[in-house]
C-alpha cells in the first residue's frame, strides 16, 4: 500500500498579494480618437507572473514578451473576464500601463483560482 504524503498546493491566497481592478472602456464621445473608462467592473488581489525566464526566447519570436499571466480567486458568477476588458495594476511596477484580456483559464492544479492571460496595450 503507498504511503500518503500531503503536497501542499502550488498557490494559496497568501500569495495573492497585488491589487488589481478589471475595467471596460468605451469609446470617446465626438471626434477626438480614443478611449474613456466606462465603469470598474470588479476589484481583488492578484499574483502576477512575467514570462518565465526559460520562455523568454520563445515569447521574443512572437512578439508577447511584454504578456502577464495573473492568477485570481475564481469570482465564480460575480465576475466572468472576457477579451473585451482591461486590467489596472496597483504596484509600481505596472503604474500607468494598461493591460487588455486575451486569454482566461482555469487554473489545473487548483480550482479555487482562474489564470487571466493579458498583454500590455500602448
Amino acid at each position: 500500500m503507498r504511503k500518503f504524503e500531503y503536497k501542499p498546493p502550488r498557490l494559496h491566497s497568501g500569495q495573492l498579494r497585488t491589487p488589481t481592478t478589471f475595467y471596460e472602456y468605451e469609446p470617446n464621445q465626438g471626434p477626438e480618437p480614443g478611449e474613456q473608462e466606462k465603469r470598474t467592473l470588479y476589484e481583488c488581489m492578484a499574483k502576477i507572473d512575467e514570462v518565465w525566464l526559460k520562455d523568454v526566447e520563445l515569447a521574443k519570436s512572437n512578439g508577447t514578451l511584454s504578456d502577464i499571466t495573473i492568477t485570481i480567486r475564481d469570482p465564480l458568477q460575480e465576475y466572468v473576464p472576457t477579451d473585451k476588458h482591461y486590467i489596472s495594476i496597483e504596484h509600481p511596477q505596472y503604474k500607468n500601463n494598461r493591460y487588455n484580456v486575451k486569454h482566461v483559464q482555469p487554473d489545473p492544479q487548483n480550482n479555487r483560482f482562474i489564470n487571466v492571460i493579458a498583454e500590455l496595450v500602448t
